[in-house]
């Protein structure tokens, strides 16, 4: 603590912290002032601070007076405008976030278009100060989930915040209170939906931008949310790979040493078939992954709706299905890290009617030349055949040749075997992302 300013005439001394707002305007903690509110006012109007605690000192009492924080459950279509909104408020001074389309942030919060909805259920909370929003928070609650692991937790996400441990507060306690009048007995976050969806704190790697299908967020998120109760539940990896001029030798002579025991086709991804292809997708991924830490299966009604979001930025040449009989029993999907065409759009297709950003986002689509390795699913009977290491180095030559680079992620803190491989291949573990846990108390 320390002493700012003290003025005799008005019997005032200010004391505390001072710090940067998002606004730009400093904040005073504490104040003291021995006479009158009126005269602690008049002291503080050349101070050029505005004041966010004012404590009042008589001879025998001590009263705190701060600006109150309401919560507003988001029902409107303009409230959840606001929604949408106010991370460019959080992220203004970021160079690395990535604004999202205003657009498909719509449709991922529409509950008549989003498949979620049809098993599970959400809620959207705004925290406001003096009519002012400073904060956000997502509580959802996925049936699904509580049934495959016989658990009985709900979700918090989306969550945004000024730099302020009661905003964090009043929303996580905003979140778990809706979970709780559904009978939940734990929170756990961010996971936006589930973990099918964006999810993850980042937690280190910050000046990095996230790549597609990645979370983003600043660094004091991490202390706000640990300061409401919030522990560790699990970590995921993020890992850099730039590939050489050749694949790892290797990787190449386990593929062929495997691969002889099995009739392997390899082939892309057809995207004139794409609504079959991503079932086949599925099918896959819920039997390879349903072991994971947070696995949840894709429904049908999830499945073509990814599909419908991902085919236009899918490239066929990165995205291979691995058959035996005409039957998957494998796949990889690498996408080109659509975020870099997206920087330059600031969330809008258009602009005055015209569809600037979408010439925009077309235009830059071009120059990408990051990707990012979104998934790797094998059925477990084949896991020992070499096919992930087929998959994989086919993707690398891939990628070597037309001078590719990127991200492998997420992979799961204990799946030792995954990152041994990873690390084998030359990438370098660049970011970290962890999911927390708090009891909901009754």
């Amino acid at each position: 603590m320390v002493e700012l300013a003290d003025d005799e005439h008005a019997n005032a001394r200010l004391v505390g912290f001072i710090f940067d707002s998002p606004t730009g305007l400093v904040f005073l903690v504490g104040a003291h002032c021995r006479k009158s509110p009126a005269r602690l006012s008049h002291f503080l109007a050349g101070k050029n601070v505005a004041l966010a605690h004012s404590v009042f000192h008589d001879a025998k009492r001590q009263r705190v007076t701060a600006q109150p924080l309401s919560i507003v459950e988001v029902r409107s279509r303009g409230e959840r405008d606001e929604f949408i909104r106010f991370p460019w408020r959080i992220y203004q001074e970021d160079p690395a976030w990535v604004p999202p389309l205003i657009i498909e942030r719509k449709a991922f919060l529409d509950r008549r278009r989003h498949p979620f909805y049809q098993h599970g259920e959400a809620a959207l909370f705004l925290a406001k100060r003096s009519d002012e929003i400073v904060g956000r928070i997502m509580a959802s609650d996925d049936p699904n989930y509580n049934a495959l692991h016989q658990s009985n937790v709900g979700c918090f996400g989306l969550f945004e915040s000024i730099d302020d441990v009661d905003v964090a507060r009043t929303l996580f306690d905003s979140a778990a209170d809706w979970l709780r009048r559904r009978g939940r007995s734990a929170i756990i976050g961010p996971i936006d939906y589930s973990t099918n969806y964006v999810c993850g704190l980042l937690i280190d790697g910050f000046e990095h931008p996230p790549t597609v299908l990645t979370a983003h967020n600043p660094p004091y998120y991490a202390r706000l949310i640990e300061a409401c109760g919030f522990e560790k539940e699990k970590d995921w990896y993020a890992w850099w790979l730039v590939p050489g001029p050749a694949p790892p030798k290797r990787l190449g002579r386990i593929a062929k040493a495997r691969g002889r025991k099995h009739s392997i086709k390899i082939r892309p991804i057809d995207l004139r078939h794409f609504g079959d292809e991503s079932q086949r997708l599925a099918a896959v991924f819920n039997e390879a992954w349903k072991n994971n830490w947070g696995f949840v299966p894709f429904t049908k009604a999830e499945a073509e709706h990814m599909a419908k979001e991902m085919k236009p930025v899918i490239d066929p040449r990165m995205t291979l299905i691995a058959e035996i009989d005409n039957a998957p029993v494998a796949f990889v999907i690498c996408m080109p890290d659509i975020n870099i065409a997206l920087k330059r759009v600031n969330g809008r297709l258009t602009r005055w009617g015209l569809p600037i950003g979408l010439l925009k986002l077309l235009w830059y689509r071009r120059k990408i030349r990051t990707v990012r390795f979104v998934a790797l699913g094998v059925l477990e009977k084949y896991r020992r055949a070499g096919i992930a290491e087929m998959l994989v180095l086919q993707v690398m030559e891939e990628g070597a040749r037309r001078g590719l680079y990127g991200e492998l992620s997420m992979t799961l803190e204990d799946n030792v075997l995954v990152n041994r491989f990873i690390e084998a291949m030359g990438a370098k573990k660049y970011k970290t992302y962890r999911i927390y846990r708090r009891p909901i108390t009754s």
